[in-house]
């Protein structure tokens, strides 16, 4: 055992490798000029029961630039397909490499990727890298996903490499440490069900099924069971991104993992004045991952997961096709349960009642209409005063407001117990996007205290921090719309 593995503590136990070699390529990352440390997740590191407190920064630079791999690792880039944008392409992984599965001390398993470490055999025409901007925005994103109690791939590490990376100008290179429950994804049943090897649909389901989900293993049918279990994950996943406003950005089947965590964080982004139609990624130029069509795109995605498996369910393809249809089609009654749920609690209403759909309806369309802060306004109705804004004071809110005070009478509520509910659902702070370009663009400068302060603020959205409102409060207006984008 080397020093690293006797010191850092990793316990690397690699299994994915072992799947028919057409599913992976076995590489090694591409050396790094000058690899220095610019964030270490302390917190993280500590979950996984890893201890950097003994390893210099030199060193630490060489482990997350991948110049130097720790004992046990076994380095590998997995093949997946994918619809991008509706549109079916052979894929894998361009600039990611896993160095391993390590376990935590309750033995709990983490893929540990490096994400910019150069080209791969599924690179096509990239370059393998990645820039400091986009890995830090997936950090700080990842970890205030984590903080909002929102399934989601975390970040360990961001390394600068010493090397620049060209897009339209050249950028800071560098290379995330990403933490995920595993990188298998609807992309990866895709590209297995077409693949030359016949026995890749079944050795992955059979892995999938032992890695994630030991008890359906001996259950009958457990191919159906797996899709229903992964589309409610799915609907439970979206419903929450649709609680704080989250906008994923790039929704294609390889980036919907089959754990039901958030994966990948390209251009995704919050939205501040609710708007259904918000869109933030500048190649998304139809509105096809709008905030309003996550849901449908949810559902899409996991008709595809849902065709990957039909050879599986049943020998005979017509009944196999009915039965995933079946299944995908309750997902609309799924959805619908669980987002009146979230719904409901982000009001403080208790129990249900006929009406409810009526009231939250009329208040997003309030919203809307009038260009409410998503996030304030519900801040609002818990009495948390952010902004001095007259819009609370419009005579339709002040109106729907009495039958929403009426509605918190009924199934024995009280306004405490009202607010307890609401504060769990209702973040008091998010990753404004203007704050995060800030710490985006100071980190490029050498300066971290932005973003190490919006890291702070951002681990209890829902506690009261002192002197923040400058986090709450939404840009400036401006004419100039607000873009993100892929990194790639």
């Amino acid at each position: 055992m080397n020093k690293f593995a006797s010191k850092i503590g990793w316990r690397f136990d690699n299994t994915y490798s072992k799947l028919p070699g057409t599913m992976l390529s076995k590489l090694a990352p591409i050396p790094v000029k000058a690899p220095k440390v610019v964030i270490l997740n302390h917190s993280l590191s500590k979950d996984l029961a890893l201890d950097f407190s003994n390893t210099n920064d030199e060193d630490l630079a060489s482990i997350f630039s991948g110049n130097l791999l720790p004992e046990g690792s076994e380095t590998i880039a997995q093949a997946y397909a994918g619809h991008q944008f509706g549109h079916f392409t052979m894929l894998g992984d361009g600039r990611a490499i896993i160095i391993g599965e390590h376990l935590s001390k309750n033995n709990q398993r983490f893929d540990i990727q490096f994400k910019g470490s150069g080209k791969t055999p599924f690179s096509r025409n990239g370059d393998g890298r990645a820039a400091l901007g986009p890995m830090l925005r997936e950090y700080i994103i990842s970890e205030a996903m984590h903080a909002l109690n929102i399934l989601t791939t975390r970040s360990l590490a961001v390394v600068k490499t010493g090397e620049s990376v060209m897009r339209e100008t050249p950028l800071i290179g560098a290379i995330l440490t990403r933490v995920a429950k595993s990188h298998i994804r609807v992309g990866t049943f895709q590209y297995a069900v077409i693949s030359e090897n016949k026995n890749n649909l079944k050795a992955l389901f059979d892995y999938t099924i032992n890695r994630h989900y030991p008890d359906l293993k001996n259950l009958k049918n457990s191919p159906i069971k797996l899709l229903n279990l992964v589309i409610e994950k799915q609907i439970k996943l979206v419903v929450d991104w649709m609680r704080v406003g989250f906008i994923h950005g790039v929704m294609n089947t390889d980036n919907m993992a089959i754990s039901g965590e958030t994966i990948d964080y390209g251009p995704c982004a919050f939205m501040d004045n609710y708007d259904p139609e918000t869109v933030f990624s500048s190649i998304d130029l139809q509105g096809r991952y709008a905030f309003f069509n996550q849901p449908g795109i949810a559902k899409w995605n996991l008709a595809r997961f849902a065709e990957s498996l039909v050879p599986l369910i049943d020998e005979n393809k017509d009944k196999a096709i009915e039965m995933a249809t079946e299944c995908i089609n309750n997902f609309a009654n799924i959805y619908q349960k669980y987002w009146f749920q979230m719904m409901r609690k982000k009001l403080g209403l208790a129990g249900e009642e006929i009406k409810d759909e009526g009231l939250i309806v009329e208040l997003l369309s309030w919203m809307h209409k009038n260009k409410a802060d998503y996030t304030n306004t519900f801040c609002f109705l818990m009495n948390e005063k952010i902004q001095d804004d007259k819009i609370y004071s419009n005579k339709d809110f002040i109106n729907w407001k009495h039958q929403w005070q009426e509605r918190l009478k009924l199934h024995n509520n009280s306004p405490e117990k009202s607010l307890d509910i609401m504060r769990l659902a209702n973040p008091i702070v998010i990753p404004r996007n203007h704050k995060v370009e800030e710490a985006l663009d100071a980190a490029n400068q050498n300066d971290l205290n932005p973003m190490l302060k919006l890291l702070e603020i951002l681990e209890k959205p829902y506690e009261k921090q002192k002197a923040i409102n400058n986090y709450q409060t939404p840009a400036p207006l401006t004419n100039k719309k607000y873009q993100t984008f892929c990194g790639t």
